[in-house]
């Protein structure tokens, strides 16, 4: 079924996205006013670092950026799920996805394996609407706006976002992901951005979404050409970084989750300057 209009996880317009975040950080990120976190990489089913981010916030959305479907049944999930959403009602958004082929030694028809997933999740009692999916291609998005509150696109363009809203359709959410650095040197920003990208040259997901935006065969060879890492990795003046990560909410985002690539010292202090030029409101 479509996920129904007015009922979107209530992210707010942007929220955070790292590997890891300390109890202590998501306290100050929801502090600075930004509505959720997101927790990336290939957790295990358990999720029992996610009830000490809820413990120290009071309105802060916790989501997986994302679980591995390959790699955390379905099962043990949803019973981590329903475990959180006891203790801490409609906080925390279950993103799952397929991962890449590259990785997975297993991998067998992605699309099949997640759309027996959310099976079992429907079978283990996990809501529509407190779970994404993390999506790239026009099957996959598709698949998001049906059984899911909707997509989650981890290293896109707001051109990307343009055309996965005329996919999904105007009532499922959708969440795209985007890369910061925090420096008007575009060399420098251009260096680190290399470097955060260099394992995604080899991920046959990314680079075919990649080519299907316009990119060319040169543009997505490594280390990436300078067109294909301005597009992926905001940098500049902090007004300029704002600008670019609005053009994703003009585009038919509703949140944006921003990686700061600088380290896990640095998250807090690059969100707190970026959260005035973004427009968001310290909470009390």
């Amino acid at each position: 079924m479509t996920y129904p209009t007015g009922t979107k996880p209530g992210l707010g317009h942007f929220g955070s996205f790292s590997r890891g975040v300390t109890p202590e950080q998501a306290k100050n990120i929801e502090a600075l006013g930004y509505g959720a976190v997101w927790v990336g990489g290939s957790p295990p089913a358990e999720l029992d670092w996610v009830e000490p981010l809820l413990e120290q916030t009071t309105r802060l959305q916790v989501a997986t950026g994302i679980v591995n479907i390959w790699t955390a049944a379905a099962k043990p999930v949803s019973e981590s799920f329903h475990r959180i959403e006891h203790a801490y009602p409609s906080r925390f958004l279950l993103g799952i996805g397929v991962g890449h082929p590259e990785a997975q030694a297993e991998y067998r028809k992605p699309y099949d394996a997640l759309v027996d997933y959310l099976d079992q999740l429907d079978e283990q009692g996990v809501p529509v609407n407190r779970r994404v999916v993390a999506a790239l291609g026009p099957r996959v998005l598709k698949l998001a706006a049906r059984r899911s509150a909707g997509a989650h696109p981890y290293l896109t363009t707001p051109e990307h976002t343009a055309q996965a809203r005329k996919l999904i359709g105007p009532s499922a959410l959708l969440a795209p992901e985007h890369k910061v650095v925090l420096t008007t040197d575009a060399e420098k920003a251009r260096a680190i951005g290399r470097k955060a990208l260099d394992i995604y040259f080899n991920l046959t997901n990314y680079v075919s979404n990649w080519k299907r935006l316009g990119f060319t065969d040169e543009d997505v060879a490594r280390p990436g050409s300078d067109r294909l890492i301005d597009a992926l990795i905001a940098y500049g003046t902090v007004d300029a970084i704002a600008a670019r990560l609005n053009e994703h909410l003009d585009a038919g985002a509703d949140h944006v989750a921003i990686q700061v690539l600088t380290g896990p010292d640095h998250l807090v202090p690059a969100l707190a300057e970026l959260a005035g030029p973004l427009g968001l409101a310290p909470k009390g």
